[in-house]
């Protein structure tokens, strides 16, 4: 029986580099880890019904507490018995706290207290705050929630980057005091933008709090590829190796590999959906823009190696036709097919690192030029 709201296994770690292989624990299900994590910020995963979900072997997915507060909102969520009830779906949840979301509106203002914005729906005065955040996580009963943070824009100063981190901290701590809900895990989320030492700075104050888990957030905010990297390897295998490790906001194969590669265990991102209404496959063999004409004609399913609904009852040349014609049954397909590739492309990461081959796994996929994007 599961002691606590979440337990995390180490089951293997690959001989070769930082990968690691493991699994967790939940009161509505196992996750297996290295894993990908489908957004569906207002409570659903776009266009796709949980069966769909199912199908793909989605083994967790994301809501969001910003626009979950903000629509449905808390007491329909509380009549409801939380989100899982509301949207009928047993496996296990996450939720970012919505720090994100409040530090991408313009109309915001910034203090220890917490932050002030006004509502995108009718303009009122909204104060997010640490226990705020934790009343809507708590209220919505996702099994992972996770703390209040800043992030910062890639750009940030320094000195307003040194400032967030101590910020972030006691929001961290105001969260975890905040935070009592039994039967649900907390993680903690490590910032500090693009400076090594206030990342040193930040984990270390995160990770003397006792928390379920950690999460490096401030990442994929539009800086370089190789900022991304530095950071990853410089931080990613400082975590705490007994308890998850989780990258906020990243979602082509190329980050995964680098992320796994350094200590990380789970992914989210909005791009597999996004990318498949907008016409776009994910494939073994890289993106396919299936609104080309080029596939007109053709007979051939999206991904030769796809066990995917889509792949296995359905042409490019009848997606392509979907698409052009503005179809919802073509944004439908390419969604479902973009999630399959991506819980399948973690399915065969996590074979490689119990097999010890994880950087032969990693070159021999971007040796493709094409799956670099």
């Amino acid at each position: 029986m599961l002691e606590g709201p979440l337990k995390y296994e180490l089951l293997h770690k690959d001989k070769h580099s930082n990968a690691r292989r493991g699994r967790i624990y939940t009161p509505n299900g196992i996750i297996e880890t290295p894993v990908f994590m489908p957004v569906g910020t207002n409570g659903t995963v776009k266009a796709l019904k949980n069966s769909d979900l199912k199908d793909i072997e989605a083994e967790i997915i994301l809501g969001n507490a910003f626009h979950l507060f903000l629509r449905p909102g808390l007491e329909v969520l509380k009549n409801a018995g939380g989100l899982h009830k509301f949207m009928n779906w047993d496996r296990p949840i996450l939720t970012d706290s919505g720090g994100f979301q409040v530090f991408s509106l313009r109309d915001r203002k910034i203090s220890d207290e917490g932050v002030l914005f006004r509502s995108p729906l009718d303009g009122s005065k909204i104060m997010m705050t640490p226990e705020l955040s934790m009343e809507i996580q708590m209220t919505i009963g996702s099994n992972i929630a996770m703390a209040f943070d800043e992030c910062v824009e890639a750009g940030a100063e320094r000195k307003y980057v040194e400032e967030s981190v101590d910020r972030t901290f006691e929001w961290a701590k105001r969260s975890y005091k905040a935070h009592t809900k039994k039967d649900q895990a907390l993680f903690g989320i490590v910032q500090g933008g693009f400076h090594e030492d206030l990342r040193d700075r930040s984990l270390k104050q995160i990770t003397s709090i006792d928390f379920d888990g950690f999460a490096l957030g401030g990442l994929s905010v539009g800086e370089h590829y190789s900022e991304t990297e530095r950071i990853l390897k410089h931080s990613g295998p400082k975590l705490p190796e007994d308890k998850p490790r989780y990258i906020m906001g990243i979602g082509t194969p190329l980050i995964i590999l680098m992320s796994v590669e350094n200590g990380m265990d789970m992914f989210d991102c909005v791009l597999p959906t996004r990318m498949g209404r907008h016409g776009t496959a994910m494939t073994w063999e890289g993106k396919v823009n299936l609104k080309a004409g080029k596939w007109k004609y053709s007979t051939e399913p999206i991904d030769n190696k796809c066990d995917c609904y889509a792949c296995q009852n359905h042409t490019r040349g009848y997606i392509h036709h979907l698409i052009r014609k503005d179809e919802i049954l073509g944004k439908i397909l390419l969604s479902i097919h973009n999630l399959r590739f991506l819980i399948n492309f973690v399915k065969e990461v996590r074979k490689a690192i119990e097999e010890d081959r994880f950087l032969e796994f990693k070159e021999e996929f971007l040796s493709n030029p094409n799956n670099v994007y």
